[in-house]
Order: structure tokens, then C-alpha cells, then sequence
């Protein structure tokens, strides 16, 4: 007898959204590449650099004490569906109800985040400063945080509305950031910087 091939697990929405769930979760991505759904379309583009590391890791152990109850924060690759907006994205950084994880399926629930964080390159500014920054808002995350490493500043969302985020503030990597509620913290940004200057691509731009 033929084995049957395992039912892939896909986000309700729209039968154009699940068919694009499917295929991402079945394709096999090239190695150094993650692949997201942005606009109605799967997108890949490569994997952090290594200088990305230290400030990811700066985000979670600052964040780390003012988390929400029953939140975690963390930087490992997972997919989070928000099928309302047809969108599956990867975040650098986030901030989650551990209730969304204890699953088998392959994707959380976007519902589960309370923050997020993306580092931007050549390839994801875009959709970073755009794309994400509306849909992240729309489906009400309470707080994104934009690390634009060719600019070398932060820009904080939130406030999140039905028409993206009613309120931000930027400030140069350097200087302190205040993470609104329900973190309520100072961000110090000083090893952003730092971190950018010793990977000596400040720009962003890829190999």
C-alpha cells in the first residue's frame, strides 16, 4: 500500500491564503534564506548577519524583566499567521503568549504577540518600514520596535489601530528609547551601535 503523504496544517482564511500557507510550509528554502507571505506573495530573503546577534540578544535580556505574565521573549525562527490580513511573517525578535506555542502545528497564531522587532538590510527595509509596520498595527500588536541598521536608529510603534499605529518616536542608536506600555522600560541602544560598527556594513548592504 502507497504511505499517504502527511495533511499539512494551514491558518483559516481566505482558500487564496491557505493554498499560500501550504506551499511555504511544504517548499524547501535555500539554505541562509526564510521565506515570509507579504502582499499576497511568498518572499524570501536571506537570514541575519552575524553582527545582528549581540543587539538581538541585547533586546531580549533588557525586555526580559518587563514582560507581560505568561509571555516570553526570544529570537528563534517562527512563523506567526494573521490571516485576516492574508500575512505569515518570521520576526526577528518577539514578545508571545507561551499558551500560543504548546501546539504541533508549524505556525502561531500572530493574535499571541504583544511585541515584535525587525532588524532591517537592503532586502527587508521596505517591507519593514511599510508593509509590517501596517499590518503589525492593524492586527493590533501593542508595541513594534524598528531597528533600521543602515540609518543606526530605533523608530517605536504603538497605539495600534485599525489603520496602522496612531503614535511613534524615534531616536539615534546611541540614545535611550522608551518601550511604551505593557513594557514600560528604557531601551538603552548604546550596543546597536556598537555592534553595527565592528560587523562594518553599517549600511546594510548584502553580500
Amino acid at each position: 500500500m502507497l504511505e499517504r503523504p502527511t495533511a499539512i496544517d494551514v491558518p483559516f482564511g481566505t482558500a487564496r491564503f491557505r493554498k499560500l500557507c501550504r506551499t511555504l510550509l511544504s517548499m524547501e528554502v535555500p539554505d541562509g534564506y526564510r521565506a515570509e507571505i507579504v502582499g499576497g506573495n511568498i518572499v524570501m530573503s536571506p537570514w541575519s548577519k552575524g553582527y545582528y546577534l549581540p543587539v538581538m540578544q541585547s533586546l531580549r535580556t533588557q525586555l526580559g524583566p518587563h514582560l507581560p505574565p505568561g509571555h516570553t521573549v526570544d529570537h528563534a525562527p517562527f512563523l506567526f499567521a494573521f490571516p485576516g490580513v492574508e500575512r505569515a511573517y518570521g520576526p526577528d525578535v518577539f514578545v508571545a503568549d507561551m499558551a500560543a506555542f504548546r501546539t504541533r502545528k508549524r505556525y502561531i497564531d500572530g493574535d499571541a504577540l504583544s511585541f515584535v522587532a525587525e532588524l532591517t538590510s537592503d532586502s527587508t527595509r521596505e517591507v519593514d518600514w511599510n508593509d509590517k509596520v501596517s499590518v503589525y498595527g492593524r492586527c493590533g500588536v501593542p508595541v513594534y520596535l524598528l531597528l533600521d541598521m543602515r540609518e543606526q536608529a530605533a523608530t517605536v510603534f504603538w497605539r495600534p489601530s485599525e489603520r496602522g499605529y496612531n503614535a511613534r518616536l524615534t531616536t539615534p542608536f546611541g540614545e535611550p528609547l522608551r518601550i511604551p506600555e505593557p513594557f514600560g522600560c528604557d531601551l538603552d541602544t548604546s550596543e546597536f551601535k556598537t555592534s553595527a560598527e565592528e560587523g562594518g556594513e553599517p549600511d546594510g548592504a548584502e553580500d
